[in-house]
């Protein structure tokens, strides 16, 4: 018998098999996407359909597109902010709040990677206010809602729906100037989001086949990039595994993979891609041996062993695979692993088996 969420295929009595379908809920999440090479230039037709006069631009100052944004909101634009941090610290969160008060803001357009998004986010927890996202990386978040922000080396992360960008708006042309250091990196986060959708409790039929193509496109995308990084097709291939992983994810929730890279993040301030890339194989393959419907479906492309196809995949693309060239110790990752322990997971988890986990994280050891 083969089992995929929500759907279970027994054999029959001639061999030939059937399909039940388990009982699932499906709730749909109103996201307006707009996606295509160009895009970025119908921001201000998207700000007039939400209805907004006076927005916030949330503009990571290394993103590419700035200008453009900026002229496509023109006379709409009441406050421009270019501070923005990974991890959102919540010092700058709440001076981001405060300004946005004080200058009467209907709505914020955020410019940017997860740093970006993630402190548009953290405004509209309190104020409620619509986000239109404009992703410059392959994060996902941008379709959650996850939040996060940090403060005494500890990250507080939560979901509420108020977070849920209203609009997204993906121009894959605005991923061209990555280098490879975050290309390969922010992929994997994209990837993370997958199997942490494959084995959430809440997930089913949809969130599992669009994580599994988010996959596929993922692992055809990336190598396509190491070879010629202005590839624009293989670039709007990972944006479009992006949407789907974060679609999946927001449907889904998160896990242990997310848990163990907020923990890093928060006590160390590391790379939050980079870190979602070293933790993931290791956590693929502790799950592997609960999972054999997705370890199948996602063989053609990552292979037998998922979670060895993945540290090669990372290895060839020039990402990260040691938490230590990171800089985390042999001591954080004993703290980190007795702060995550028992965190519900298809493979149940203790303090012990997360110290050894992590530690071949952080050695870079080949998952197993």
């Amino acid at each position: 018998m083969t089992t995929t969420p929500g759907i279970t295929t027994p054999p029959t009595a001639s061999g030939a098999s059937g399909v039940r379908i388990d009982p699932f809920d499906y709730e749909a999440r109103p996201v307006r996407v707009v996606f295509g090479p160009g895009r970025i230039t119908e921001v201000g037709a998207e700000v007039d359909r939400l209805g907004l006069r006076r927005v916030m631009l949330i503009a990571d100052p290394r993103a590419p597109g700035g200008e453009v944004l900026a002229a496509a909101v023109a006379g709409r634009l009441a406050l421009h902010w270019d501070e923005v941090a990974q991890h959102v610290p919540i010092a700058l969160a709440e001076r981001a709040h405060a300004a946005a008060v004080a200058a009467g803001v209907d709505g914020l357009v955020s410019l940017g990677g997860g740093a970006a998004t993630g402190l548009a986010k953290a405004i509209a927890l309190d104020t409620a206010l619509p986000i239109l996202a404009v992703p410059t990386t392959y994060a996902g978040s941008e379709l959650t809602p996850v939040y996060g922000m940090t403060g005494g080396r500890r990250k507080r992360t939560g979901s509420d729906e108020r977070v849920r960008p209203a609009v997204v708006v993906y121009d894959p042309e605005l991923t061209l100037g990555l280098p490879p250091e975050v290309t390969g990196p922010s992929a994997f986060n994209a990837m993370a989001h997958c199997f942490a959708a494959l084995w959430a409790p809440h997930r089913d039929p949809l969130t599992s086949a669009l994580a599994v193509d988010a996959l596929r496109t993922a692992a055809a995308s990336l190598p396509a990039l190491v070879d010629d990084p202005a590839d624009v097709q293989a670039r709007s291939g990972l944006q479009y595994a992006a949407f789907l992983a974060g679609t999946a994810l927001g449907r889904a929730g998160t896990g242990l993979q997310h848990r163990i890279c907020h923990e890093l993040g928060g006590r160390l301030n590391l790379p939050h891609a980079d870190t979602h890339a070293v933790v993931l194989p290791h956590v693929v393959a502790l799950n592997g041996p609960a999972g054999p419907d997705w370890t199948a479906r996602v063989a053609p492309f990552l292979g037998p062993d998922p979670a060895v196809g993945l540290w090669e995949l990372a290895r060839r693309s020039g990402v990260p695979t040691d938490l230590a060239r990171l800089g985390a110790d042999d001591r954080v990752v004993r703290d980190v692993a007795g702060s995550v322990a028992h965190t519900p997971n298809p493979v149940p988890v203790d303090a012990v088996v997360l110290a050894t986990l992590l530690e071949r994280a952080r050695k870079g050891d080949v998952p197993a």
